[in-house]
């Protein structure tokens, strides 16, 4: 069980993600580092605990469609040997290509920003293997085509679970939505949840119906899921 640690991104400082509510994120405060600065936070993440992976959203090319690469690569440059998973609202295979160029990335391709499911399909086939689908949840829903929902079979191997009104609120994991998620994937693909994650029982939860890695951030920071936690979770 992968524990994945998130860094919001907005202007080049962190910021603490909330419910979804970007508009009303604000730079990070937390014990693990001393500022906003994504490269001192992921360096404090992997003092606490050798995360193999790092997961950063690019709030700036989600919602603006102008992507931070800069930032993205310095944390790369960082983190040598790390894999970075980037969502930066990348929609079509050129804009991946850019973000893949960076070392040690992985590219996160999020439904409620992705116009053309054949986008998907041609990133797929230009670089297999480094590339994850994140399906994304409101409070209304799917935020994103039916159809891309619709047919698993157009997943890749990694797929991410975004409820975005638990990011951030404390609330528990949406454990019935990923276990949907799960059985309709198939035994190929692997299933990480997003959002909510509030101490080990919650991520022992998500083991247990087969989720293979939860991206965590408010635990981390709070001290709700500790150093002495994390080897236990990567042996479930």
């Amino acid at each position: 069980m992968r524990v994945i640690p998130v860094i919001d991104i907005r202007g080049a400082e962190v910021v603490r993600a909330t419910r979804g509510d970007r508009a009303n994120y604000r730079p990070i405060v937390t014990p693990l580092a001393d500022s906003a600065d994504p490269v001192a936070l992921a360096a404090a993440f992997r003092r606490l605990y050798p995360f193999p992976d790092l997961y950063i959203a690019d709030l700036d090319g989600i919602e603006r469609g102008v992507p931070d690469l800069a930032t993205v690569r310095h944390v790369a440059d960082a983190q040598p040997g790390a894999t970075i998973w980037v969502d930066n609202g990348a929609a079509s295979a050129a804009a991946v290509g850019r973000l893949l160029a960076i070392t040690g990335t992985v590219a996160v391709i999020g439904s409620e920003t992705l116009r053309d499911v054949g986008e998907l399909a041609a990133a797929m086939l230009a670089a297999p293997g480094r590339i994850a689908l994140s399906l994304d949840f409101t409070g209304e829903g799917f935020a994103g085509a039916a159809e891309l929902l619709a047919r698993p079979d157009w997943w890749p191997e990694r797929i991410i679970v975004m409820t975005l009104a638990k990011v951030g609120a404390d609330a528990g994991p949406d454990l019935a939505r990923v276990a949907e998620i799960k059985a309709r994937a198939g035994a190929g693909r692997r299933v990480f949840a997003a959002g909510g994650v509030r101490d080990v029982a919650d991520v022992d939860a998500l083991a247990r119906i087969g989720a293979a890695g939860v991206l965590v951030a408010s635990a981390l920071h709070a001290g709700k899921i500790k150093a002495g936690d994390l080897g236990k979770i990567a042996g479930l």
